[in-house]
Order: structure tokens, then C-alpha cells, then sequence
């Protein structure tokens, strides 16, 4: 895009011509970032397609067609087109959600052209053009100010500050103070700026170029393909087995490959993409129905997965709305409640609330403050929120005023404003002359307490001035913004050498963007579940300080990482605020986590957050108020900017670990019966256990609709109670590989019992094996419930008993029978299979209270502790 331009020939009084902006324009290019490449739908399909589970269920449809299994090899092409679109679609759905979020902020610019003021589009900028600044607009490119009037501008989005930016006319260059930059917003006053930077050139597109791409594979990714990995190996060599002891036992060597081929696929749950995607999609669709977009699949597990989670300051853990907190006197002090510039809350003193009449100390401070004033307050329509016009930290006096009972345009209309000295940078101080009802001129003056408490403004004792000190440097190290505020009666307008001299202290205001009141019980809800909050905030020490222990991240002795200080440690692991953190620096402090084998989430919104957002394992972006480069740089955007929704994110990432947990359970439990039984059959002088198709069948009903019913189930109880599993830890970790061996032995134990029942007795054995098997591995599913005996998944009861159902037909419908190759069962016989056959379901009940996990395992079905 376009870099910075020549401004010397530029007169700033007309501005462009049409010629010289289009000639730029052409030579420049366009005043936007790098778009994101559009991803391609083929792109999108191949990269379902490269999932480790699903390159397995590929060979394993290639081997069910070469053995002309057409029924088994549909199913499994069925799963892979399923999954494959499923994953498709909702990468297309948050993409267009990102780009309708986007059309929602795309800016315009005033600038000078052919000595006119335009409006065109932002995208239209170009270097050397003159920008008009008023209240409200958002800079569209990096400029260097020629005119000024009381200019602030909030520069969060760049910073991560939140207290506005006095702006000056620069001479030459200019230091930060006469320089603006793109994606800023002009919060009060007006001013002229020569555009110098556009584009990627920007301070924008410097920030979005730190962007690297993310890592290819989620934690969730990883442990899968290790799971396809494991899978695949151990079918094979299994199979391999089952096919040398069946041919040195003289069976067929046809039948035996078949054999084989069937147990392979069966030994593969060829549902796990399918259950994994549903648990995936079920969780996107909970989070949009909380106001989150979901970008990635992956992503809602990964959630589940974090072990820190870095977190913005400003809008995310505050309300992003400066408040009135503390109102002293010489007379006393007094607490403001209430949030954002609601006119709702108090004036307390001592638990009580005051009121114009009550305190006239109180009152004349906060109507000073009110006058002295140019912001302003609205409402859009009844019941709508109050929004700030100007400066933020004046709203937060009127709303202040409000909340004692004054209504700042009463106040104003009885004492109309008859002069004034603006605010700026080297005065610190705003000073108004207002005429009084009863005759006479009222002046007020605020400012920063140095400043008028060390410039001889304030003619109070030495006393009275000493307690302002005292009491101005404690709201300061506790993180407040600190206003004094002066007053004089005068019989007439003093000349302006006089207007600031002899004036009375009225007070002191302590104001500050306060933590959003979800803000501690999300902190602590994520402190129960083991996930540690870390504040990384470009804003100063002191008010990181104060926010991170109101919200409950900082203890009484922890430190604040100062980032300003040269060879501060980022890698320090003890550390939790990280205060004047740049855009580098939170980089590297979350580099340093992943090292230390943590599994990092942020959270942010403005630009200088895109960086961190696409480094970290998820990105989380505020989508209300988010800048386009954060949205663009995360897998997880909250349209509602409530960090709480994270927290109920992480849930559901756990909730769908878990259920893949169960589903492997109850998947490769049934497959390792299976060759369990086809390895000891012959041994107990069963000659082929089971045949090809009977495997295949038992497999289809099984890992079928029982299997991707698993994927539904709710969240454990006490999910959320106990400490992420370790990063490092495979899917098979935390005792399940052995759960697996446990209940696959007990399966086993009942399908080959009742074979060998039958064949001792003359019955259909193979055909009571075939049934045991089945059965016994839904009773293992009906087991598997987080939450056994409530209506919680209705649809898992509902495919258990369709399953069944099909079990049975395959023992009494002729076309079947003749399939299968089984023979129908007596009622008695079918009574004592089905009764042996719950054993699979008590197994899977008993396991878990006689080997409970150890605490804090990840394990399916357990709460807090490990306890069933």
C-alpha cells in the first residue's frame, strides 16, 4: 500500500487537487491493509481432507471396496463427506460473518481537495492530502497536525492506553504529541492534519506486518493425528496376527484376508471424525447462541485445552468508559457507584448517600466540575444506554454530577459560560467564567493537582493544600486519573493575567475505567479451573495495578512487570501483570508461555492486540467494538465484548474433549473385543469366532448412530472445577488406554462366554456371539453417559434402541439372516444373552469407582477430583 509521500509541496490552506490525489492514488494504491487472501473452496476441502483420522478412513474405505463391502465402504464414504462439509461450511459462514462486521466500520475521511472540504471514502486517502479532524472521527492515516484546538485523541486501539492524548500543532517532524495516527479516534476538539503515512505504512499496517501465520494444527489436531497414528499401527500389526494364527490353523486363506480386512475396519471407529465434528459444530452453534463467532472448528476445543489466558485491559477486563470513583473534600471524602455514564448510582459517604442538600461542599464540587465542562451526555431513546460526546474523562464528571442529584444543563442554563481558556498540554488546566444569577462571575478552574497545587492557584491555607497532596498521590498509586478543582466569586471577569490566581481547592476526583463487574467472577471462575490470568497492558504500572487486584488477578505481594524497563524478565512465570507491554513485548511474553509448554488463549481489540492475537494457541476479538485487524486475527470473536463468554467457551471445549474421550472408550473397547475374541475363539475351540460380515455389521451399528450420539452429550458435572489437562498429554493419557483394555476385556469375556455356552450345548453359538457382541456394546454406550439417568441427550437412548432394534433384525429378517449368515434365537436363549450383555454397561459404571482417576485427570463422566 502506500507508503509516506512528499508534503512540501503541498499548500495545507487548499489541499490536493483532484489531479495530484488520483496521480497518488495510481502511484500509491489504496489507503487499506492487506486484505486476506481468499481461501479457495478446493484449498478448503483438501485441508479436511489431510486430517490424519480421515487419510485413515480413506484406506479403509479403499480396503472395504476391494472386498466388495459396497454397504460398510458407503458408510465410511459417508462420514468423510460429512465431516468434509461440515468443516467447510463453517469456515465460509465465519468468514462472511467477519466481512459483514467489517462493511459495519469501514470509515469515511474529510479532507481538502481543490481548496474544498469532501467526504470520500477512507480507502481514497492519500499522502500528502489534509485531513479536517473534528469530535467523533476516526483518523483515517498517520498525519502530522497543523492545527489544533483542543485536540484529544484516543489512541487505545494503537496503544492499549485509555486515557486520551492531548494533541499540538507540530513544527517540522514532530514528537508524539503533534503526530496522529491511523485507526484513532478525535474524542474532542478539531484540528488539520498533512497526511504522511497510508496503508501498510501506517502504524496500522506496521502492527498488522508483525502478524506471522498461525501454527497449522490445534492441540486438539495434534493429539487426533497421534490418534490415527496409534490406530492405524495397531490394527494392522493385531490383524496381522489374527491372519497368520487362522491360516496355521488351516482356515481358508480368502476367508482369512477378508477376515482380517474386516477387523482392520473395524478396529478403526470410523464415526471419530464424525463424533469429533458434531461435538465441534455443537459447541459453535452454543457459543453464536451466547454471541460468539466461532472462525475455526478446532478452535472451541482448544478453548478447553488453555492454561493461561492473556487478557487486554481496556473494554475487556474494564468497561471501556471512564467513571468517577472518588470525590474528596476539605470537608470529607465520598465513594461514586454506578458504571459507564448511566446516570443511576450514589454519592456515599460512610454507607450513606448525599445529596445537594445534604453536603454543600460535596455539591459544589461536582457542579464545578459539571461547568467546567465540554463534554456532553445523550440517550439515544428510552431505555437506551447513555453515550459519552467529547472527552471521556469530562463525561465521567457529568455523569459523577448526575449521580449527587445535579443536572448539569440546569446548572449551565443558570450560569451561562461567559468565557473560558481551553485545556492544553503545557497548562494542564481548563478554566470558565460563568455568570451568576444573583450577579457577579463565577470562575472554575480544573486541572491536574501538581499543577494547581504547586503553581500558587489555590489561596487556601497551607494545610488544606498539604491534605490535597497527601490524599492526590494515594488515588494516584492506586491507578485513579486525579482532577483538582479550584473556584473564585468575582464581582466582574478578572482580565485573563488575573483569572487563574487566588481561586479556593473545592475538591479532588479520582476517576478511572473500572474492571466491568462480571470481571471477578470471571477471573475467578477461570482461577477454579486451573487457568491462570495474565494482564498485558500498554497502560501505565499503577493503573494495571489498581484493575488486576479489583479484578482478583493480583494478589497484596504480587509485582507489576514494568515492560518500559530495559532487561525486564517477559519469561518470568510467576508474573501475572505486564504493564507498558508493546506490541513486541506481548509477543514475546506469550512465546515465553508456549515454551514453558502452556496453552495460551488472548484477548483484545484494538490493532496493536493482532499480533498477540495470531501468536497465541486462540486469538479471542471483541467484535462490537473490535478493531478489523483483531477480528481478522482470531478464532474467536465475541459480538457481545463480554470476557465471561470465554470462560463458558472453555466449558465447551472441555465438554467436547471429554466426549471424544468417551467416544474412544467406547469405540476401541468394542474393537479391541473384537480381535480379542477372534484371537482367543480358536483357543477355546471356537474355529472363526465370528464372520467378516457379522464383524462389519456389529461395526456399522455400533460406531454408527450410538457412536455420533456420544458427540452430543452435555458437559460433565464439575468441568469447570478442576485444572486443565496437561498440554503435553496425549488423548490416551490420564488411565484411558487402560479403561479401554478393562471394559474391551469384559466384552469380550461376555461374547466369548456365551459362544462357548452355545457351542457346549448345540445351540446357534456364532450367532449368540454375534448378538452378545453387539449388545454388549451398547449397554457399554448407555454407560458411557456424563450424566446416566436424566433426560440430558435424549438422542443417545434414541440411537441405542434403533441399533438394537437393527441387532435384532439381523437375527430374524430372512434377507438379513441370509446377509449375515445367522440364525434366529429361541426366546429363552435371546433372554439370556440380553441379561448377560448389561455386564457391559455395569463394567463401564464400576470402573470408575474401583480405578478413579487421579485428580484432575480429563477423564469422560467424572467430576471434580476424579470422583464418578
Amino acid at each position: 500500500m502506500a507508503a509516506a509521500g512528499p508534503v512540501a509541496d503541498i499548500t495545507v490552506a487548499g489541499g490536493l487537487t483532484s489531479a495530484q490525489a488520483a496521480a497518488r492514488l495510481a502511484a500509491g494504491g489504496r489507503n487499506v491493509l492487506d486484505a486476506p487472501q481468499r481461501v479457495r473452496l478446493w484449498r478448503r476441502v483438501a485441508a479436511q481432507l489431510r486430517d490424519p483420522l480421515v487419510l485413515v478412513l480413506l484406506a479403509a474405505a479403499v480396503l472395504t471396496i476391494a472386498t466388495g463391502d459396497w454397504a460398510d465402504a458407503t458408510v465410511i464414504v459417508l462420514v468423510i463427506l460429512v465431516n468434509t462439509c461440515a468443516g467447510v461450511i463453517q469456515e465460509v459462514k465465519a468468514d462472511h460473518a467477519i466481512t459483514a462486521l467489517s462493511q459495519l466500520t469501514a470509515p469515511e475521511a474529510r479532507v481538502l481537495r481543490d481548496g474544498e472540504q469532501q467526504l470520500i471514502p477512507a480507502a481514497e486517502v492519500v499522502a500528502g492530502d489534509v485531513l479536517v479532524l473534528a469530535e467523533g472521527d476516526i483518523v483515517p492515516a498517520d498525519a502530522r497536525v497543523t492545527e489544533a484546538a483542543a485536540l484529544l485523541v484516543d489512541e487505545s486501539a494503537l496503544t492499549g492506553e485509555s486515557v486520551p492524548v492531548e494533541k499540538s500543532a507540530a513544527d517540522g517532524p514532530g514528537g508524539p504529541e503533534g503526530l496522529v495516527s491511523a485507526g484513532t479516534v478525535i474524542v474532542r476538539g478539531r484540528g488539520r492534519a498533512v497526511v504522511t503515512a497510508t496503508g501498510k505504512a501506517s502504524a496500522m499496517g506496521r502492527i498488522a506486518a508483525l502478524m506471522q501465520p498461525r501454527a497449522a494444527l490445534t492441540p486438539l489436531q495434534r493429539r487426533m493425528a497421534g490418534v490415527g497414528r496409534v490406530l492405524a499401527g495397531v490394527a494392522v500389526v493385531l490383524c496381522a496376527v489374527v491372519l497368520t494364527v487362522g491360516l496355521a490353523r488351516g482356515q481358508p486363506a480368502e476367508l482369512m484376508v477378508i477376515t482380517a480386512i474386516s477387523l482392520v475396519v473395524a478396529a478403526v471407529p470410523e464415526s471419530l471424525p464424525a463424533v469429533v465434528t458434531l461435538a465441534l459444530a455443537l459447541g459453535a452453534r452454543r457459543m453464536t447462541a451466547r454471541n460468539a463467532l466461532i472462525r475455526r472448528l478446532p478452535a472451541v476445543e482448544t478453548l478447553g485445552s488453555v492454561t493461561v489466558l492473556g487478557t487486554d485491559k481496556t473494554g475487556t477486563l474494564t468497561e471501556g468508559a471512564m467513571v468517577a470513583r472518588q470525590a474528596w473534600t476539605p470537608a470529607g471524602e465520598a465513594v461514586i457507584t454506578g458504571t459507564g455514564y448511566q446516570p443511576q448510582g450514589q454519592v456515599l459517604r460512610d454507607g450513606q448517600p448525599l445529596g445537594p442538600a445534604t453536603d454543600p461542599a460535596m455539591t459544589a464540587l461536582l457542579a464545578g466540575a459539571a461547568l467546567c465542562n465540554d463534554a456532553a451526555l445523550h440517550q439515544a431513546g428510552d431505555g437506551q444506554e447513555w453515550a459519552a460526546v467529547g472527552d471521556p474523562t469530562e463525561a465521567a464528571l457529568l455523569a459523577a454530577a448526575r449521580r449527587l442529584g445535579l443536572r448539569p444543563e440546569r446548572l449551565s442554563a443558570a450560569a451561562p459560560r461567559v468565557a473560558e481558556l481551553p485545556f492544553d498540554s503545557c497548562r494542564k488546566r481548563m478554566t470558565t467564567v460563568h455568570r451568576r444569577p444573583g450577579g457577579g462571575v463565577r470562575v472554575l478552574c480544573k486541572g491536574a493537582p501538581e499543577v494547581l497545587l504547586d503553581e500558587a492557584v489555590i489561596a487556601d491555607d497551607a494545610g488544606t493544600v498539604a491534605r490535597a497532596r497527601a490524599r492526590a498521590r494515594e488515588l494516584t498509586r492506586d491507578g485513579f486519573r486525579v482532577l483538582a478543582v479550584a473556584a473564585a466569586d468575582r464581582p466582574a471577569t478578572p482580565a485573563t493575567a488575573d483569572l487563574e490566581r487566588g481561586l479556593r481547592l473545592l475538591g479532588l476526583i479520582g476517576i478511572v475505567d473500572p474492571p466491568r463487574a462480571s470481571a471477578p467472577a470471571t477471573i475467578a471462575s477461570c482461577q477454579a479451573a486451573g487457568i491462570t490470568p495474565v494482564l498485558i497492558t500498554g497502560d501505565h504500572p499503577a493503573t494495571a495495578r489498581a484493575i488486576a487486584a479489583e479484578a482478583g488477578i493480583l494478589g497484596p505481594g504480587d509485582d507489576v512487570v514494568d515492560c518500559s524497563d530495559l532487561g525486564t524478565d517477559l519469561a518470568d512465570p510467576r508474573a501475572r501483570v505486564f504493564a507498558r507491554a508493546a506490541p513486541e513485548q506481548k509477543l514475546a511474553i506469550i512465546a515465553a508461555r508456549q515454551a514453558a509448554g502452556d496453552v495460551v488463549a488472548m484477548t483484545g481489540d484494538g490493532v496493536n492486540d493482532g499480533p498477540a492475537l495470531r501468536r497465541a494457541d486462540i486469538g479471542v476479538a471483541m467484535g462490537s467494538r473490535g478493531t478489523e485487524v483483531a477480528r481478522q486475527a482470531a478464532d474467536l470473536v465475541l459480538a457481545d465484548d463480554n470476557l465471561a463468554t470465554v470462560v463458558t467457551a472453555a466449558e465447551e471445549g472441555r465438554r467436547v474433549y471429554d466426549n471424544i474421550r468417551r467416544f474412544l472408550l467406547y469405540g476401541l473397547s468394542g474393537g479391541a473385543a473384537e480381535i480379542a475374541v477372534m484371537l482367543a475363539g480358536p483357543a477355546l475351540g471356537l474355529a472363526l469366532p465370528l464372520l467378516p460380515a457379522q464383524i462389519l455389521w456389529v461395526n456399522l451399528l455400533t460406531h454408527g448412530l450410538p457412536g455420533v450420539a456420544l458427540g452430543g452429550e452435555p458437559a460433565s458435572p464439575g468441568s469447570m472445577n478442576r485444572p486443565p489437562r496437561p498440554p503435553a498429554e496425549g488423548v490416551f493419557g490420564a488411565g484411558l488406554w487402560q479403561r479401554i483394555l478393562r471394559v474391551g476385556l469384559v466384552v469380550a469375556a461376555v461374547t466369548l462366554a456365551v459362544a462357548v455356552w452355545g457351542h457346549a450345548t448345540g445351540r446357534p453359538w456364532q450367532s449368540m456371539a454375534f448378538f452378545a457382541l453387539g449388545t454388549t456394546q451398547l449397554a457399554v454406550a448407555l454407560g458411557s453417559r456424563a450424566r446416566p439417568g436424566t433426560l440430558a441427550n435424549p438422542m443417545l437412548p434414541a440411537a441405542v434402541a434403533a441399533a438394537f432394534a437393527l441387532q435384532l433384525a439381523g437375527l430374524y429378517l430372512p434377507f438379513l439372516r441370509d446377509l449375515l449368515h445367522t440364525q434366529p434365537l429361541t426366546l429363552t436363549d435371546l433372554a439370556v444373552v440380553f441379561a448377560l450383555s448389561t455386564l457391559g454397561y455395569a463394567a463401564i459404571r464400576l470402573d470408575r469407582v474401583l480405578h478413579p482417576p487421579r485428580v484432575g485427570a480429563d477423564v469422560p463422566g467424572t467430576g471434580a477430583g476424579g470422583r464418578p
